[in-house]
């Protein structure tokens, strides 16, 4: 976990399990939290929806995507919690001003820009 500029930010990085309550209480309040969505390498996709569903942070960014299928089947997995935003850029500038009403899932695009490409929608607004 993370704290700068009033944001939290949690990096859950290579987690290969479901977290505990007992995780919740430690890791707490997120404003963004950047998960992993490869979908067999790390958890499975059922599982980190799960996960990030309670964490309920603002922005959700996914990370680890190797290919559009498992990104796909988890945006569709978070579709009707969060709105989707696909990024033109591989990159975000946020504040704690930025945050936004209703939580999002930022899909940034792969290798730092260039769009999403390779035929992802996100089905959202």
């Amino acid at each position: 976990m993370i704290e700068t500029g009033g944001l939290c930010i949690g990096h859950l990085g290579h987690l290969h399990h479901a977290l505990t309550d007992q995780h919740y209480a430690l890791i707490g309040r997120l404003d963004v939290v950047m998960v992993p969505v490869d979908g067999g390498l790390t958890i499975d996709l059922l599982s980190m929806i799960e996960v990030t569903e309670r964490l309920r942070a603002s922005i959700v960014i996914p990370m680890h995507w190797f290919g559009t299928f498992t990104l796909r089947q988890f945006t569709l997995g978070m579709e009707e919690y969060y709105r989707i935003v696909p990024e033109q850029s591989g990159r975000i500038t946020l504040s704690l001003w930025d945050l936004p009403a209703k939580p999002e899932l930022r899909v940034l695009a792969p290798g730092g820009g260039g769009g999403l490409g390779n035929g992802f929608n996100s089905g959202g607004p």
